[in-house]
Formats: C-alpha cells, sequence, structure tokens
C-alpha cells in the first residue's frame, strides 16, 4: 500500500495545477441564456482570468489564489464575454489570513466591489450554505465557466456549464495524498467532465446553493482524468464571510 501512495504521489504531482486562468468546462454545454445568473468572469486590464459568483448586492466569492492574476474588475449580466457588459471596479480583496496556495488549503476570496449592482432578470445573487453540507456520494452538482472545452484545446467566450458526481472523501484523500481540509470532490475521477486548467474561483452548485469553489484538478490530463476535482468547502468558511460583510472595513483575515 505505501508503494501504491508513492506512485499515486508521483502522478498527482506530474499532472498537478492550480485552476488558473479562465474557467475550462470539459464535456460540458452552453448555459442556457436565463440560467447561473450569478457568475461573474473576473479580469484584468486585457482579458479574463477567473470565474467567481455573486453572494449579495457589491460582494463576489472566488477563489484566493485568483489574486495572482491581478484582477481588477468583474463583469455580470452576461453569458457572451464578447457582447456587452456591466464592468465593476473590485474595490478590496479578502483572503484567509493563512492562506498560502491552493494546495495547502484555504482557497477562497472575497471581492468587494466599488459599488452595488443593481439584481434584476440578468443580475442575481446566489445562496449559500447556512450550516455544514452533507452531500451523497454520487450527488449530482454543477459547476460553470468561460474557458476551454479540452486539454489543450482554445478558450471560449460563451458560459458553459456541466454536471459533476460528488466524489467520496476518503477515496479522494487516497487519489490526492496530502488532500487539504475544508473541502469538497466533485467530477474527474470516475467520470469525463469536470473543470481543467482554470476553472478558478466558480461556484459548484448543489440543489441551487453555492457549496464549493473550484479550486485545483490535475491540470495536465483533463479529458480523461484520474483524480478528482477539489473544491474549497464554503460551509467552513462562513463565519469568515458574514464577518467581512458585516464589516468590509475591518481587515479581519482570520477564518
Amino acid at each position: 500500500m505505501h508503494t501504491l501512495q508513492k506512485l499515486l504521489f508521483f502522478h498527482v504531482f506530474t499532472c498537478l495545477g492550480q485552476a488558473g486562468h479562465g474557467s475550462d468546462i470539459i464535456k460540458g454545454k452552453k448555459a442556457p441564456e436565463n440560467s447561473l445568473l450569478y457568475m461573474a468572469s473576473l479580469q484584468s486590464d486585457t482579458h479574463h482570468v477567473c470565474g467567481g459568483f455573486l453572494i449579495t448586492a457589491d460582494f463576489v466569492l472566488t477563489a484566493a489564489h485568483c489574486a495572482t492574476d491581478n484582477p481588477t474588475h468583474v463583469v455580470l449580466g452576461t453569458h457572451n464575454l464578447k457582447s456587452h457588459q456591466e464592468k465593476i471596479t473590485i474595490e478590496k480583496k479578502f483572503k484567509p489570513k493563512f492562506y498560502q496556495r491552493a494546495w495547502y488549503g484555504d482557497d477562497i476570496m472575497l471581492l468587494k466591489l466599488s459599488r452595488k449592482v443593481k439584481l434584476n432578470d440578468r443580475v442575481k445573487i446566489i445562496p449559500l450554505p447556512s450550516a455544514k453540507v452533507h452531500l451523497r456520494e454520487n450527488e449530482v452538482c454543477q459547476v460553470s465557466g468561460w474557458g476551454k472545452t479540452r486539454t489543450a484545446g482554445k478558450t471560449v467566450n460563451e458560459l458553459r456549464v456541466v454536471d459533476v458526481p460528488v466524489v467520496n472523501k476518503t477515496v479522494c484523500k487516497e487519489l490526492w495524498p496530502g488532500l487539504p481540509a475544508n473541502v469538497i470532490c466533485a467530477g474527474g475521477y470516475g467520470t469525463d467532465k469536470g473543470f481543467c486548467q482554470g476553472d478558478s474561483g466558480g461556484p459548484l452548485v448543489c440543489k441551487g446553493i453555492a457549496v464549493g469553489v473550484a479550486s485545483f484538478n490535475n491540470n495536465k490530463c483533463c479529458d480523461y482524468p484520474d483524480v478528482p476535482n477539489v473544491f474549497t468547502d464554503i460551509s467552513k468558511y462562513r463565519l469568515w464571510i458574514n464577518s467581512i460583510l458585516k464589516n468590509p472595513n475591518s481587515d479581519k483575515q482570520n477564518p
């Protein structure tokens, strides 16, 4: 068993990569035009860098490692990034105090927008879990974003979505030696569906609730991955999230 774990560990880190640029959905489909109205595109001065999702009129939730790409604004209210966009400047970024990189956990970030967005039939918020999430093995959830549709493919401008099954946490730990705490595994292992090379910060949505934030995956082997996709478990950070939403000027970073 020890030898097997060494082999798995070597293979994982041969292919391991944090979700980076774009939101790459594998084996998905175009999202219906009037769906997923909470989705946000995090952008630098020149291009889309990460996904995110609107949780209040002036806060977007995403992954902490997205800060590396220095997003300056978010785009809301569109499925096609080439169409008319509502751009809102990012005023402030909040990351957990002990965050280092996605592989070590705490891969979650709140973005305070420079103004409140008007909620309407094009822009909506998505609820977060109020308590510990109890997901069943093989329960079907969704992940969505903009980007590549296959390994080493080209990015796309239209929002895509895919169904992903929840992976048993024990199995996930065996396949990801050293898996960080406070995560949910869904998609990838056991299926050909999931995110790839940058579904950064997008939500894992189960029964209409955003339960996870896309963190990392097997980014060199996206089409037929042999390890699960990993999401930050939002329920473990509700106190931290609530404290920032209540007082965004407090600079409180520690979850």
